[in-house]
């Protein structure tokens, strides 16, 4: 114990006796570490971002959305759930709580209040679309059952699109026009921010039934359709009894793959978060290569500091300093180097990663999860083990008597 604090103790005084050397030795592991640790942080931050959102849906919904296989798409079809589809999950599938369709409009127009125009993201749905898309409304309501059954031409909208149509803080009781047609104003959502730099709060929610009017005699449209569960322990027999509905719905023979797909907010988030997982292990190991590199520049030092030091290893090792003790203590002042460039390439990393995400619009703020950290840490000393044990046993091996001679 006595010979390894002793080992530390050299290792820090021959640091400290050699400061701008030691910073150029492990400036290379803190290039390394800072790296990769501010393209972790921002990776992760964005992941941690979507994870929160995906919570808000909870766990006893089902969103059901068109899927074209691409065999099919070759052939020039394109599958849609259609208004059919959701009427037959409607009435035939039990155990579901309610059922939301989304339809997105078919038509290009801007949304217009007086001189003032602006796109939006408008979308036809129903009043349980507020608690399945966690909606928190701000001034006036949501949309109401008797919206949908009277294809009342009401609209609610987010922050903004509020803004972009320069419209009062409270937007409540005002007209807006969209393809055509006047609607009124009876909600103003609470901000959501931002997701994957996309505004979430530049929409315009109308009764599903008002839409499906607004769209016309059109090309059929795409539903997506969101379903609440009473029970979450029928998930597996409700998403068998859907599957089986849409299947005769379409049509679909026996060898022929589904043209739509039955997801889980958990399999959403599963899939997105497997998805950033490979790009931070991509993304970390093609700039830790530096580290590498900064592991080489060690190691060359610490032979440069072992041709320095040989009469001192010679004196060492004639007063009685053993084969070890002289390997144990080049090999910790190695590792120490690279564990200190290693500390203060994290503080820098995470800087540069909250910078990063800070700079980029509506990006979400970095975050640097520990392991991380133990990551870039662990493979510091381990750099700086394996870089440093050649200098070490060179060290270890020298003969005393040529060491004492040496000039």
């Amino acid at each position: 114990m006595f010979s390894l604090i002793e080992s530390f103790r050299s290792a820090l005084n021959s640091v400290r006796a050699h400061g701008f050397r030691s910073f150029l030795t492990t400036l290379g592991i803190i290039i390394g570490v800072a790296s990769t640790i501010a393209v972790v942080s921002v990776v992760q931050g964005l992941s941690y971002s979507i994870n929160q959102q995906f919570e808000g849906f909870g766990a006893n919904s089902i969103s059901i959305r068109s899927f074209t296989p691409m065999q099919e798409r070759m052939k020039g079809k394109i599958a849609q759930i259609t208004a059919e589809d959701v009427e037959a999950i409607s009435e035939r599938v039990d155990g579901v709580e309610y059922i939301t369709p989304t339809l997105q409009s078919q038509t290009s127009s801007p949304v217009k209040y007086k001189e003032n125009q602006f796109f939006a993201q408008v979308a036809g749905t129903t009043y349980t679309a507020q608690d399945v898309q966690k909606v928190d409304i701000k001034f006036g309501r949501f949309l109401s059952y008797s919206d949908n059954k009277f294809r009342r031409k009401v609209v609610v909208i987010g922050e903004d699109l509020r803004k972009d149509l320069s419209l009062p803080a409270n937007p409540v009781g005002h007209f807006v026009n969209y393809a055509g047609e006047w609607l009124k104003i009876i909600g103003l959502a609470e901000p959501k921010g931002s997701l994957l730099g996309f505004s979430q709060d530049n929409f315009a929610i109308i009764p599903y039934t008002t839409m499906r009017g607004l769209n016309g005699n059109m090309i059929e449209p795409d539903i997506f359709i969101q379903l609440q569960l009473k029970d979450l322990n029928q998930l597996d027999e409700i998403k068998s009894s859907i599957k089986q509905i849409l299947r005769k719905q379409h049509k679909l023979g026996p060898d022929e793959d589904d043209d739509f797909k039955i997801e889980t907010p958990e399999q959403l988030t599963s899939g997105i978060s497997n998805l950033i997982n490979t790009m931070t292990i991509v993304l970390g190991g093609i700039v830790s290569i530096s580290l590498v590199v900064g592991g080489i520049g060690i190691m060359n030092i610490m032979l440069v500091s072992v041709t320095e030091r040989t009469r001192e290893i010679g004196i060492c090792k004639a007063i009685g300093a053993k084969r070890h003790h002289i390997l144990l203590q080049f090999l910790i002042e190695a590792v120490v180097l690279s564990v200190l460039g290693g500390i203060v390439g994290i503080l820098i990393g995470y800087g540069l990663g909250v910078l990063a995400a800070a700079s980029i619009p509506n990006f979400p703020p970095a975050n640097v999860p520990l392991w991380a950290i133990a990551l870039a840490f662990g493979f510091s000393a381990f750099v700086g083990i394996v870089f440093g044990i050649l200098p070490a046993a060179k060290a270890a091996n020298l003969d005393p008597i040529d060491a004492l001679r040496y000039e």
